[in-house]
């Protein structure tokens, strides 16, 4: 016999998820048109066609709703699967060469840039006026470069393929403002490059600047 409650609470759970991305949808769709300061709840409840009370209870309020537009983007879905557990980090992680490993880097940076370069611009925007978006653009910032120490600088000492002449602090800190979703808005949104060109420009660029001529 189907458990009519078990079904029921399915059904809930489920509606609660799709209002959540619409609302998400409305909130990026409108920092990326209007910014942080231009953007209020009662727009994003209007774009997604529910309540502000509905905004408040399924996400939050203007951070959090910039956070998790953020991550979605991030993600390209609100599966909630770590980012370094997702395939296309996993074949950059378990790539053995290193200089494959950072085409297969410039690639995946460039899809993200893609998703959350502009989103990205916000937050930095947010920072500068919010306490609260600070505090997490801050605490954002410090993990994706501690990603950079923990992940490909590792990599690239332990295949010994870090320029001699760099100190592993050194290839974190240009890896990281390499890999700013900032660069890709720059050179791709602002000043019209194809996608293309970036990632061939991110390849070389951190192959020549970070690591050892092969």
């Amino acid at each position: 016999m189907t458990d009519k409650r078990a079904y029921s609470s399915e059904l809930r759970t489920d509606q609660a998820r799709r209002t959540r991305m619409q609302i998400v949808a409305a909130a990026a769709a409108l920092f990326v048109e209007r910014g942080f300061a231009g953007t209020t709840v009662d727009a994003v409840a209007d774009a997604a066609g529910v309540s502000r009370k509905t905004v408040f209870t399924s996400v939050g309020g203007k951070v959090q709703l910039l956070k998790l537009a953020y991550d979605f983007a991030m993600a390209g879905d609100d599966d909630p699967l770590p980012m370094v557990k997702r395939e296309a980090l996993q074949q950059v992680i378990h790539e053995p060469d290193a200089y494959r490993q950072v085409e297969l880097f410039s690639g995946f940076v460039t899809g993200a840039g893609r998703r959350i370069a502009r989103l990205y611009m916000v937050l930095r925007g947010a920072a500068e006026v919010d306490p609260e978006a600070k505090d997490l653009f801050d605490r954002w910032e410090a993990e994706r470069h501690q990603a950079m120490v923990d992940g490909p600088v590792r990599d690239f000492v332990r295949k010994k393929a870090l320029r001699a002449d760099l100190k592993r602090a050194e290839a974190a800190d240009i890896l990281w403002f390499l890999v700013a979703p900032s660069t890709y808005h720059r050179l791709v949104n602002e000043r019209g490059w194809s996608d293309a060109r970036f990632r061939r420009w991110l390849e070389e660029t951190i192959r020549s600047q970070v690591l050892a001529p092969r």
